[in-house]
């Protein structure tokens, strides 16, 4: 499965691990990485700049041939820490750097400084253009079937305009559960795929058992999108908690939200409630379960430890 993504990172299958808050460790990409694929870690995981420290260290140590690693940056005002993680990064080394949510320039400037290669999410052609003109390595198509925030073109659609249009080599997130869909992808033009939701379910992943077996026991039809959470749409699994609170945003938000100079805070309120609401159902037994995923759990019919997921994955 030789890609120009196998090549960029040394690895022998062309898979990132995605990173995903709060559920992404090191126990997770350490098996990745032995297994073959690229693993990344959100920044935002560690809540100190020791933290990020000591697991980019402690990774280094776990590297092994055919494995990658990296971590996943916020690259936008609301990350405070984005300038201190970048510098953190740089000092200690690690293979990539994936950006969200704003503009990579300062991120590809100094990575590229120190050997880093930098990825940048995008969900559309144009920003897309502009990542690459910045001198990104890759560009990571986030399509209308990945878990969380997702893009709105289809697989096929952004894959297709991504690829024939720039140079750099395009990665499709969002849809791939099991082999056959990492080959659909790689005919669409991606040269690699990055995977999140069938990892949730792994041995290693740090969420509670409720969670992982949530993505065992519900399916892509069970996928639903949600205001909830961040302000902006994302995708959960529709338990009946989830079902009790309703999707939409409250009718008061929705007052506020009409008013411009109100309107970030509005959206910053709800984001650092959702996101406490999303981290007590990852980490501890509650009803109140709201559970990040996307429809490629429907693929998830057991909890498995990470090497046999990417087992399932390239045979």
């Amino acid at each position: 499965m030789e890609t120009k993504l196998t090549q960029l990172l040394n690895i022998k299958y062309p898979i990132i691990q995605a990173p995903m808050f709060l559920v992404s460790n090191v126990a997770m990409v350490t098996e990745g990485m032995k297994a073959g694929i690229a693993g990344c870690i959100p920044a935002l995981n560690y809540r100190t700049l020791d933290q990020l420290r000591s697991a980019i260290i402690e990774l280094k140590a776990n590297k092994v041939e055919g494995g990658s690693f990296g971590f996943n940056l916020i690259v936008n005002k609301s990350n405070i820490k984005y300038k201190e993680q970048l510098r953190v990064l740089c000092e200690e080394g690690c293979d990539f750097i994936i950006t969200s949510l704003g503009s990579p320039e300062e991120t590809i400037k100094q990575a590229h400084k120190v050997g880093i290669k930098v990825f940048c999410d995008v969900t559309d052609l144009r920003f897309a253009k502009k990542v690459e003109q910045l001198g990104a390595d890759a560009a990571i198509a986030v399509n209308n079937e990945a878990g969380g925030h997702r893009g709105n073109l289809t697989p096929e659609e952004l894959t297709n305009q991504l690829s024939k249009a720039l140079t750099i080599p395009v990665i499709s997130a969002g849809g791939v559960g099991c082999k056959a869909d990492i080959d659909k992808m790689i005919s669409y033009g991606a040269e690699g795929v990055s995977v999140g939701s069938p990892f949730i379910a792994s041995i290693e992943a740090g969420v509670t058992d409720e969670y992982k077996q949530a993505c065992v026991d519900y399916g892509e039809k069970d996928i639903i999108m949600t205001e909830r959470i961040s302000g902006t749409p994302c995708t959960v699994i529709n338990t009946p908690y989830v079902q009790k609170i309703g999707t939409k945003q409250t009718w008061i938000e929705r007052v506020l939200n009409k008013n411009k100079k109100l309107k970030k805070w509005v959206k910053m309120i709800r984001f650092s409630i959702g996101m406490k609401a999303t981290e007590n159902a990852a980490k501890k037994a509650t009803y109140k379960t709201v559970w990040v995923a996307g429809p490629s759990i429907e693929h998830t019919k057991a909890v498995l430890p990470v090497k046999d997921i990417v087992a399932h994955l390239t045979v």
